[in-house]
């Protein structure tokens, strides 16, 4: 994961400190307690890093999720949901709440509440991807 994210893994923490006024988490985002996903700003955004959780969650390897299109981790029919919440994080750089469901790679369906998503921002203001953290969610 690490080699995936290079420098943006930083960016995780200090774009959520900037932009929230809280640390994201103590100690490493590989390990912690809440489920952490990240993607780039290409056409289709693809994922570069889940720590642990996330990949449990998903029920995917590093190497199945880094390079997955970020849609594909909403069903077909919720990704208008999905579209809409990123248009306003275009807007406001950091939505708080979101809730959503998400699909794994075998099928299994589950639901991430409160969810916090936030742009992946630079020191220069250049936007270099978006994120989530949720440390809710029920299984579908």
């Amino acid at each position: 994961m690490e080699a995936s994210a290079g420098a943006r893994l930083a960016l995780l923490g200090e774009s959520y400190l900037r932009l929230t006024g809280q640390s994201l988490c103590t100690g490493d985002v590989w390990d912690a307690p809440l489920a952490v996903v990240a993607h780039g700003t290409q056409t289709p955004p693809m994922f570069f890093f889940a720590n642990r959780l996330a990949l449990d969650l998903f029920r995917m390897t590093p190497a199945q999720f880094i390079g997955l299109p970020s849609y594909k981790s909403a069903e077909p029919a919720l990704r208008e949901e999905r579209a809409a919440m990123l248009a306003r994080l275009e807007a406001h750089d950091v939505v708080h709440g979101y809730n959503g469901v998400r699909i794994a790679a075998d099928g299994t369906r589950f639901r991430i509440e409160d969810a916090v998503i936030w742009n992946l921002v630079d020191e220069a203001g250049v936007r270099l991807g978006q994120a989530a953290a949720f440390g809710t969610w029920t299984m579908l």
